[in-house]
């Protein structure tokens, strides 16, 4: 505008001519994919319209065009172009938290390409879903990426196993996967030009690839983790979310809700009716497009925005899954596991309100809250284990050989002879919801996470359970 102004008021007509082309250059320099319209407009009376020259055009005719195409976005096809340039001029070392970057919603405007990072037990059954799903809404892209760390089965490689027989005969046998669902060995390769990223591996995994996976992806992109367990800040000994780690290690804009529910990978896979959570706050209609690509006809997935809450429950599950592994371990029935799920509950709630904000009460009752404790707590790697420790203790004790100093190979031996390459999330969970609460002083007021902690690494007998689930309320009278 500041062109046209001067322009304006002067009587030098050259002067007009070459501020005209100059603006001209601008506009076909800004609004590639605008070049005809630019063309057409400038040079009305030409029959090959040329961006050449500007004197066919008057400065009035120019500020119209100029206001047009500002309020007229470019195209998708022009926007990629102009990203791909963009990352094509960064140099290699430039972190992708750069200004370039814009808010995630602007990806409702492109198909969603999906990417899944992981491809164990729970992200092979989720893939069934995602590529299923993607393969019939209209703004998803029809190939799914997932991510596969390469092994040898059998002297073949995963990923062609997956690419050719449609099947992780490792993590998920049994089960075929969509064939839209292409295993990648390389990470970069896998998440390139990604808008939505699945996370769904052990989180002590995600500090190295998270640069990787930055480089590659979409600017727009968002992620959704179904990683149950949270990360520990040891300098302040407080528990931090898994999904805010990965929001900050991506870039400022960059948005990670979680996928939280009562979900056994295997009872999934196979079809049976289920509910998930899906907690985010990508605003419209991200949100409901997020939702609409996990959800299906035997696996219902609803939507919160308490991010905290039902993350931190995806955690906190696996600590109370220990204390229902060591009841049945010891022999006991239904009444003292529902006693145990009870209070359980209830310390999960105290916990999350501990340590988090903008805690609902509703998450408790969703998917995410109490429905995952009951599977987790019936099913499950950390409850399996756990009673399988239980045992081994218990059978100690009857050898007369008590001995505790060394129940970290314990646990270790039961990971590795029962979860077939898998991890054991509970007790990493225990450890530090104990170190937590301990640090600001409130262990005692979580007597069965206490209890849960002293059982399986202080050596406190198993049969003591009861104790962590024996809370007395007093009533007022």
């Amino acid at each position: 505008f500041f062109f046209f102004s001067a322009a304006r008021n002067r009587g030098n007509r050259s002067q007009q001519r070459r501020e005209k082309t100059t603006v001209i250059q601008f506009l076909s320099t800004t609004y590639p994919d605008k070049q005809q319209l630019l063309a057409s407009t400038i040079h009305q009376r030409r029959t090959k319209p040329s961006l050449s020259n500007s004197s066919f055009i008057s400065l009035q005719r120019l500020w119209i065009l100029c206001v047009v195409l500002i309020l007229s976005p470019p195209t998708v096809e022009s926007r990629e172009e102009n990203r791909q340039q963009q990352q094509r001029d960064m140099p290699n070392n430039t972190a992708r938290n750069t200004p370039f970057h814009v808010n995630p919603q602007a990806s409702a405007e492109l198909p969603d390409k999906v990417c899944i990072i992981g491809s164990g037990n729970w992200g092979s059954a989720i893939a069934q879903i995602v590529g299923r799903n993607a393969e019939k809404l209209e703004f998803c892209e029809t190939e799914v990426s997932m991510w596969v760390y390469e092994e040898m089965i059998d002297g073949e490689k995963l990923t062609d196993i997956i690419n050719t027989r449609h099947e992780n005969v490792k993590y998920l046998p049994g089960v075929r996967l969509p064939e839209n669902v292409r295993a990648f060995p390389d990470l970069g390769e896998a998440c390139e030009g990604a808008t939505l990223l699945i996370f769904v591996l052990p989180h002590q995994f995600l500090p190295r690839l998270l640069p990787t996976i930055r480089n590659a992806v979409h600017p727009s992109c968002r992620g959704v983790s179904l990683i149950k367990g949270l990360d520990f800040d040891k300098s302040r000994n407080r528990p931090t979310l898994i999904s805010e780690g990965i929001s900050k290690e991506m870039w400022q804009e960059f948005r990670c809700g979680v996928l939280m529910g009562a979900n056994v990978a295997n009872e999934v896979a196979s079809g049976q009716m289920c509910e998930s959570t899906l907690a985010s706050r990508f605003g419209p209609p991200l949100d409901e497009r997020t939702r609409q690509i996990f959800d299906s006809e035997s696996f219902k997935v609803s939507h919160i925005e308490d991010i905290a809450g039902a993350e931190a429950c995806g955690a906190l599950k696996n600590v109370i899954a220990l204390g229902a592994g060591f009841v049945d371990g010891l022999g006991l029935g239904g009444n003292t596991k529902a006693a145990l799920l009870r209070v359980g509950l209830k310390e999960m709630a105290q916990f999350c309100r501990a340590f988090f904000e903008g805690i609902q009460d509703d998450t408790f009752m969703q998917s995410a809250g109490m429905a995952d404790l009951i599977t987790t707590c019936y099913g499950g790697r950390n409850r399996k284990c756990a009673e399988a420790f239980a045992k081994r203790r218990l059978e100690a004790e009857k050898r007369g050989n008590n001995e505790t100093a060394d129940l970290e190979s314990l646990w270790n031996d039961i990971e590795a002879s029962l979860l077939n390459g898998q991890k054991l999330q509970g007790t990493l969970a225990a450890k530090e919801a104990f170190t937590a609460l301990n640090a600001i002083g409130k262990i005692d007021k979580f007597p069965l996470i206490k209890t849960i902690h002293e059982i399986s690494f202080e050596g406190r007998e198993v049969s003591s359970i009861c104790d962590g689930i024996r809370t007395v309320s007093f009533s007022h009278l």
